[in-house]
């Protein structure tokens, strides 16, 4: 072969190398493209607390993603977005938030993705909810209040609001399958009735006289008007964490709770104990603080990381509390 045929040859393998690789990127391209397009495509679902986003979750399954903006241990009174996650509230298909002023600091982001055309829905509003006592309005508990915003601590109530998502998935996100949303909020459904009718056998452990609670802060009302308990007052008095006690709430407290023999506070692990620490001490050292989940979900592993299994270890937690046992 001579040389000028040897160099020819090396230029049409070069060429063809050439060909190939260029092949090769634009088919790498095209497959990005397309997975982008695909993602992009995917029906969006944004939960404002990790609650209800478990919940949520289980009733949309592999139909569509679900973003969750409140992260595991987060308090939902106080919790902020980052400009991204505020972002996301405005690219979404649906948004479902708790409402009745339970997100403080997010309810904006709402309220403008709600004006920029998104749909929203508002779980509280629609689960008849009850109000409490505040110090702003003077009133016996459940008389004039304001609303309450927990109504998750009430499995039947969370049973109706899932009914109630399911609905609003099917009618406002386009592309999921209204069969498989059926399905899975049916079969979830039957996980909540399972868990009503077990707290209800749990708390018949607790005598009438020691169905009395106390708590951080206003937040088992639901609980206590489904299961037949007594709210004696909370530490704060108030719906919200970012509220403060006075001294007088604490002597009111104090003498409510002498009267009623209550020994046991109630506190939510996400947030400060002092000031259940405070009562104590105002009470001569004869109160035992016990902690729940009741605001937030736990990370996985952590014993309350699905709503399920933080409803069933609250329900122990406060049977043991109550009863000694």
């Amino acid at each position: 072969m001579t040389r000028a045929e040897a160099k020819r040859r090396a230029r049409v393998g070069t060429a063809r190398v050439r060909h190939m690789v260029a092949g090769l990127l634009a088919l790498v391209t095209a497959m990005t493209v397309s997975a982008c397009a695909t993602d992009d495509d995917r029906p969006s679902i944004v939960v404002t607390t990790n609650i209800i986003g478990d919940v949520t979750r289980e009733i949309v399954g592999d139909e569509a993603d679900v973003t969750v903006l409140m992260k595991p241990n987060a308090d939902p009174h106080s919790f902020g977005l980052s400009a991204v996650q505020a972002a996301e509230l405005e690219q979404a298909d649906l948004v479902v938030y708790n409402g009745l002023g339970l997100e403080e600091n997010v309810l904006r982001h709402v309220n403008a993705a709600r004006e920029s055309g998104v749909a929203t829905f508002a779980a509280g509003a629609a689960a008849d909810p009850l109000t409490f006592h505040t110090a702003e309005d003077g009133g016996p508990e459940g008389e004039e209040g304001q609303p309450d915003p927990h109504f998750w601590t009430d499995p039947d109530r969370m049973h109706e609001v899932t009914g109630l998502i399911a609905d609003q998935v099917i009618e406002h996100v386009t592309g999921v399958d209204p069969g498989a949303i059926r399905a899975n909020a049916d079969r979830y459904a039957k996980h909540l009735n399972d868990l009503s009718s077990w707290m209800e056998k749990s708390f018949g452990r607790v005598p009438a006289d020691q169905r009395a609670l106390v708590t951080n802060h206003h937040v088992f009302g639901y609980l206590a008007d489904r299961f037949g308990f007594e709210v004696i007052g909370a530490v704060i008095p108030s719906g919200t964490t970012l509220a403060s006690p006075s001294s007088s709430d604490l002597r009111s407290l104090t003498q409510a709770m002498e009267k009623a023999g209550v020994r046991t506070v109630f506190a939510d692990s996400s947030q400060p104990k002092r000031l259940a620490e405070v009562l104590r001490t105002e009470m001569g050292g004869r109160v035992r603080v016990v902690e729940l989940h009741s605001e937030s979900l736990t990370t996985k592993g952590a014993g309350a990381d699905t709503y399920l299994r933080m409803m069933r270890a609250n329900t122990t937690a406060m049977v043991t509390g109550l009863t000694g046992a």
